[in-house]
């Protein structure tokens, strides 16, 4: 029987690693190529039969939007399941990549049940899934799964991360706005830092406040609450930009989450986001809003 092969391309190492995760954890026997841009991709399907893509929409060279409509150009590719993995959610860019042939999306960030649906969803359409699940090999139990989906494969070996994160629970899709939570009503109320914005988390929104900013990381200040945020957990942080109102989502995850104040029933906690975005544009505008010295003044609404 033959094998099913998937292809993950994104800028972000970060990114590939968890959807491989994913993937190997959910689907054991499934083969999986990787790209860091839709310029890879394209050479790399040139020369490997591929049974479903999961693409980001915004990488350098060439977009997912633009590896996508070549896709839909070549004979043998026109109906290969191209799933769109991003934070472009808004209602223009979903029909937008609709327009262009898209199957799927999956808004960042994105949980692990988000991911298995979706891949099911895909490959159960084009008669692979049953394929795929009858060819699995069997796992013994406590093995510890595959090399590749220790925690070491994501942390790239560090110590200094203490616990992995913990499975979150569904979240709606992206594409829809998210009601004011009881934390963005009171982000004004938070200590004072550099401005504020929203860290959009797979178990929902925070209002967070900018406590300090960098090309490698944000370090933001949240109101404590259920659930807590996790180490490791892949996330959005959304600032408004300029004076039309425009968004820049900024693709990471927790680096690090810690009490602000030295006590443990501190009501607030401070959470260094790691950056995993190399794409120009908002490498940017992170520089021209560094070199401003001053984060947006303004709150950002769900996007």
């Amino acid at each position: 029987m033959g094998k099913v092969n998937v292809l993950v391309v994104d800028d972000a190492s970060f990114i590939r690693d968890m959807l491989k995760k994913g993937l190997r954890d959910n689907f054991p026997g499934i083969q999986i190529e990787e790209a860091i841009n839709g310029r890879k991709a394209q050479q790399l399907l040139a020369r490997a039969a591929i049974d479903l893509i999961l693409c980001d929409w915004e990488m350098p060279e060439m977009s997912g939007l633009e590896l996508l409509t070549w896709c839909r150009e070549q004979d043998n590719l026109k109906t290969v399941p191209f799933i769109m993995v991003t934070s472009r959610g808004d209602k223009e860019n979903v029909i937008q990549a609709i327009q262009a042939g898209v199957s799927d999306y999956i808004g960042k960030p994105f949980s692990n049940d988000q991911l298995v649906t979706k891949v099911k969803k895909a490959l159960a359409r084009t008669g692979k899934l049953e394929a795929l699940m009858t060819s699995a090999p069997v796992r013994l139990p406590n093995a510890g799964g595959f090399a590749n989906d220790s925690l070491a494969a994501l942390t790239g070996g560090k110590a200094e991360v203490v616990r992995p994160a913990a499975a979150p629970a569904p979240a709606a899709p992206a594409a829809k706005p998210a009601a004011p939570t009881a934390s963005a009503k009171s982000a004004s109320q938070a200590p004072g830092g550099r401005g504020q914005a929203q860290l959009r988390l797979p178990a929902g929104v925070l209002a967070c406040v900018i406590k300090a900013l960098s090309l490698k990381d944000a370090q933001l200040v949240v109101r404590r609450g259920e659930p807590l945020p996790q180490v490791l957990e892949s996330a959005v942080l959304d600032l408004e930009q300029g004076e039309g109102g425009e968004v820049a989502r900024l693709n990471g995850y927790l680096h690090a989450v810690a009490a602000l104040e030295p006590k443990p029933d501190s009501e607030w906690l401070q959470l260094t986001f790691r950056f995993v975005d190399r794409d120009p544009q908002k490498l940017d505008y992170l520089s021209r809003l560094i070199a401003r010295g001053t984060a947006q003044k303004h709150f950002v609404p769900g996007a």
